[in-house]
C-alpha cells in the first residue's frame, strides 16, 4: 500500500507539529522565570529509575530457565553490564558494552 502525495505531505507535516510540540511544550508550560512544580521534580528523580525497572522486565520477559540456551546470553550481558559500570562508572559505555556482548554471544555462540 502506497501513500498519494497529499497524504504522504500531510503525513510528514503531523510529524513535524509532533516534534515541534513535544520540543517546545515544556519551555511554554515552565519558563524559566517559575520554580519548577514540585511535583515535576519529583517525576524528573524517580522516573528515570522506574523506566530501567520496566526496560530491564520487559527484556527479560520471555527468557526460559529450563530449555537451551537457559537464559546464559541475557545473565552473561547483564554481568558485563555490571563490571562495566562498575570498573568505569559510564552509563553508556555499560549499555554499549552490554549490547555488544550480548549480539555476539547470540550470534556467535549460542546460535542455533
Amino acid at each position: 500500500m502506497t501513500m498519494t502525495f497529499p497524504q504522504a505531505v500531510l503525513t510528514i507535516a503531523m510529524v513535524l507539529l509532533g516534534t515541534v510540540i513535544t520540543r517546545f511544550l515544556p519551555f511554554l508550560l515552565f519558563p524559566a522565570s517559575r520554580p519548577v512544580p514540585a511535583y515535576v521534580k519529583y517525576l524528573g528523580e524517580v522516573l528515570p529509575t522506574a523506566v530501567t525497572g520496566l526496560l530491564v522486565v520487559y527484556c527479560l520477559r520471555s527468557i526460559s530457565p529450563f530449555s537451551v540456551p537457559f537464559g546464559l546470553p541475557e545473565l552473561i550481558s547483564i554481568g558485563v553490564i555490571l563490571l562495566l559500570h562498575l570498573w568505569k562508572r559510564n552509563t553508556l559505555l555499560s549499555l554499549l558494552g552490554g549490547t555488544v556482548c550480548y549480539m555476539l554471544l547470540v550470534q556467535l555462540v549460542f546460535a542455533g
